[in-house]
C-alpha cells in the first residue's frame, strides 16, 4: 500500500474519498484480525485515515464559511 499524501487526497472528488475511507477501515480492520500487534501496515493504515478526515473536515470547515 502506497502512502496517501495531502495533495493526492486534494486532487480526489469528495465520493472517492468517502469511498478510501471505507476501504482503509476495511483494511485495518482485516489487517489487526490478522496480526495481534500494531505493526508497520497498520501504523501506516490509521495515518491514512486521520489524513482522509482531517482533510474532509477541513473542508466542511471551508464550505461553512
Amino acid at each position: 500500500m502506497a502512502l496517501l499524501r495531502y495533495k493526492d487526497i486534494g486532487k480526489m472528488a469528495q465520493k472517492d474519498i468517502e469511498e478510501k475511507l471505507k476501504e482503509l477501515k476495511f483494511s485495518l480492520t482485516k489487517a489487526n484480525v490478522t496480526a495481534n500487534k500494531a505493526n508497520a501496515k497498520t501504523k501506516e493504515i490509521k495515518r491514512a485515515i486521520a489524513r482522509l478526515i482531517t482533510y474532509f473536515n477541513s473542508q466542511k470547515l471551508k464550505a461553512k464559511k
